[in-house]
C-alpha cells in the first residue's frame, strides 16, 4: 500500500458520520429535519441570477477567465470596502477574487507557510483554517476560545509560553461554529499585538452581513495598520445566499495578496466569468436582499432558540452568523458531542454537527445551522423534547 503522508495527517471528517447516518435514516423513509451542514436553503437574488443568465449566453464569456478576478468585479469589491468600512483598497495589488473564501485560504496557506511554521488558531474553529496549514506542513497552536474566558489574553499568554514563535495567526468573527462575536478594540490589539511580535493574521469575515439586535461587525482593516500585517477574506455565499457560485475575495497587505495571486495564476484559471460578472452586480446592486435574508435568519434563530428554552435546553441567542452553538444538556455531556448527534438523529430526527468535529475544545456542543424554514424548526424542537425527555 502507498502511504500519502498529506493525507495521514489529516483525521477522520467526523460530520461524515452524522451525514452517513442521515442518509441511511432518510433512504429508510424517515424524516430526518438537516440542521447539520451550514449549506444556506435560500434562492440567490433573482438580479444576479438573471445576470448570470444573460452574461453566460455571450460567446466572449465561454473563454478562460483572469485567475486573479477580471477588473470590473475586484473594482466592486474596493467599493464595496469603501461603502461598507471606509477601507481604501487597491485593486491590482491589494485585492484577489477567489473560489470561495475555503479555497482562497488554502491557497494562501500553501503560498506563504513552510513546512513546520507553527500557526495560532482559535479551537473549535471551522475546519480549514486548521487543516489548510496542516495540509501544506506547518503546525497549528489551539487557542480555546471558550465563552467565559478572554481570547486576546489567553493569545498572549499562549505566545509567552511557546520556544518557538509562530508565523500567522487565523480568526474570524463572527465565528462560525461558536458565534462568536468582537467590536473593533479587539482587532485594534491584534493589530498592535501582530506589529509588535512580526505575525500575519489572517480574518475570515464570511458572515459579517449576517448580524442581529443591533450588533455591526466591524472589518479587520477598519484599524489604522491592519494592511502591515495581514488580510481579510470574504465570500458571498452567504449573505447573497451563493454559495455554490464559489466566489469570494481576500484583500489586504500587498505581499500576501501577491502571493495569493501568483500561486493562483498557476493553479487555476479563475471563476466561470459570467458568475464573476453576476457577482458584481450582487455587491454594487440593490442590497434589499442581504437584509431580507438576515431578517429571515433572525426569525429561526428565535424559533430554535426560544423553543429549546421553553423544553429546559437552556441556550443564549447568538448576535451573529447563521449557526446556534449550543452546550449538551449536562444530563447527556457524558456521551460526548458526537455521541449525541447520533442519538439526536436516530431518536429526535434531527442532524447537528457534533462540536468535536470542529476541534477538541468543542466537543461540550453541538451546532444548529438554521438552513430549514421556521415549521421544520419547530417541528425539530419537538423531537428534540422527545430526547430530552427520555
Amino acid at each position: 500500500m502507498r502511504e500519502f503522508n498529506r493525507i495521514k495527517r489529516l483525521p477522520p471528517y467526523v460530520f461524515s458520520i452524522v451525514t452517513s447516518m442521515k442518509i441511511d435514516a432518510r433512504r429508510r423513509g424517515e424524516d430526518i429535519i438537516d440542521l447539520g451542514m451550514g449549506n444556506p436553503d435560500m434562492a440567490s437574488p433573482p438580479h444576479v441570477v438573471e445576470k448570470l443568465i444573460e452574461s453566460a449566453r455571450n460567446p466572449k464569456n465561454h473563454r478562460y477567465s483572469a485567475s486573479k478576478g477580471i477588473t470590473k468585479l475586484r473594482t466592486a469589491i474596493v467599493d464595496w470596502y469603501k461603502r461598507r468600512y471606509n477601507v481604501d483598497i487597491d485593486s491590482e495589488t491589494e485585492a484577489v477574487v477567489t473560489i470561495g473564501a475555503k479555497e482562497g485560504l488554502s491557497h494562501l496557506a500553501l503560498a506563504i507557510i513552510n513546512p513546520g511554521d507553527i500557526v495560532l488558531a482559535p479551537n473549535p474553529t471551522y475546519p480549514i483554517h486548521s487543516y489548510s496549514v496542516i495540509i501544506v506542513g506547518g503546525e497549528i497552536k489551539s487557542i480555546p476560545l471558550r465563552e467565559d474566558n478572554d481570547f486576546f489574553e489567553d493569545i498572549c499568554n499562549t505566545y509567552k509560553e511557546m520556544s518557538q514563535k509562530p508565523k500567522m495567526l487565523i480568526i474570524s468573527f463572527p465565528h462560525n461554529p461558536t458565534t462568536s462575536v468582537v467590536d473593533i478594540g479587539f482587532f485594534k490589539r491584534i493589530v498592535d499585538f501582530a506589529h509588535d511580535n512580526d505575525l500575519m493574521v489572517i480574518h475570515d469575515i464570511s458572515y459579517a452581513d449576517l448580524v442581529f439586535d443591533g450588533y455591526v461587525a466591524p472589518s479587520f482593516l477598519q484599524v489604522p495598520g491592519a494592511k502591515d500585517v495581514g488580510v481579510e477574506f470574504f465570500s458571498v455565499s452567504k449573505s447573497y445566499n451563493m454559495p455554490g457560485w464559489r466566489v469570494g475575495f481576500c484583500v489586504g497587505n500587498k505581499e500576501m495578496v501577491g502571493a495569493l495571486i501568483k500561486i493562483k495564476s498557476y493553479l487555476d484559471y479563475g471563476v466561470f466569468q459570467p458568475i464573476q460578472i453576476a457577482s458584481i452586480l450582487a455587491l454594487n446592486g440593490p442590497q434589499e436582499c442581504v437584509q431580507e435574508t438576515v431578517n429571515i435568519y433572525k426569525s429561526r434563530r428565535d424559533a430554535l432558540v426560544d423553543g429549546l428554552n421553553r423544553i429546559g435546553w437552556s441556550i443564549k441567542k447568538p448576535l451573529g452568523t447563521m449557526f446556534v452553538w449550543a452546550r449538551i444538556p449536562e444530563e447527556f455531556k457524558r456521551l460526548g458531542s458526537l455521541e449525541f448527534s447520533k442519538l439526536l438523529l436516530t431518536e429526535g430526527k434531527v442532524a447537528v454537527s457534533p462540536g468535536i468535529g470542529f476541534g477538541e475544545f468543542g466537543d461540550d456542543y453541538v451546532r444548529f445551522a438554521l438552513v430549514e424554514n421556521e415549521k421544520r424548526i419547530r417541528q425539530a424542537v419537538q423531537g428534540i423534547k422527545k430526547v430530552l425527555s427520555k
